[in-house]
């Protein structure tokens, strides 16, 4: 592994501490009036999503982490694991909930996902950007709904989002995963 020393670190940089990868969220170099300069950065935990704030000096060091993404298939889920296989390999790799974390939201059988794994162990998941799904479950329209309104739809992931009036049971929309939200219905 390649070390990094505080000049090269910047915003969006990953990094290993303590062997726990970490993505640079923000970073400020400080200048003080009397002593060395310093570098204070945000970083978030791959494992847990925790932000901490932490400061370089000159001469520390840390690594560059070993990350691998990998495109893996959602199969199904088995009440106790969500089952993902490797599209190239067909090895398959089981997760709780709690490892997956909001992705499995926005995720059906057969979804291809992007998987982060460090050292060879998966440690995060995350759902495309944009997806379709079917509603399975919203109030049926009534006379007088106003057009700016919303209602909440089931989807067939699980997940409810909130959509216009129009849309009906049955219809498939596309939804913005990283925000939560309706985007269009599918023609």
């Amino acid at each position: 592994m390649a070390s990094i020393g505080m000049g090269d670190l910047k915003k969006g940089l990953k990094i290993e501490l303590n062997g726990v990868p970490y993505k640079i969220v923000e970073y400020q170099h400080v200048k003080p009036g009397k002593g060395a300069a310093f570098v204070r950065c945000k970083i978030k935990s791959f494992a847990n999503g925790k932000v901490i704030e932490k400061t370089f000096h000159a001469g520390d060091k840390c690594e560059t982490p070993n990350l691998e993404d990998k495109v893996m298939q959602f199969l199904y889920d088995d009440g106790d694991f969500l089952q993902f296989m490797d599209s190239v390999s067909y090895e398959q790799i089981a997760l709780t909930r709690d490892q997956v974390g909001d992705a499995a939201d926005w995720i059906i059988d057969g979804m291809n996902v992007d998987m982060l794994f460090h050292n060879g162990n998966p440690i995060g998941v995350d759902a495309p950007a944009v997806v379709e799904l079917k509603i399975v479950e919203t109030p049926p329209n009534f006379k007088g709904d106003s057009q700016g309104g919303k209602k909440p739809a089931k989807l067939e992931s699980g997940a409810t989002v909130q959509i216009p009036f129009h849309v009906l049971e049955g219809d498939t929309i596309r939804v913005d995963t990283v925000r939560g939200e309706y985007l269009e219905k599918v023609k």
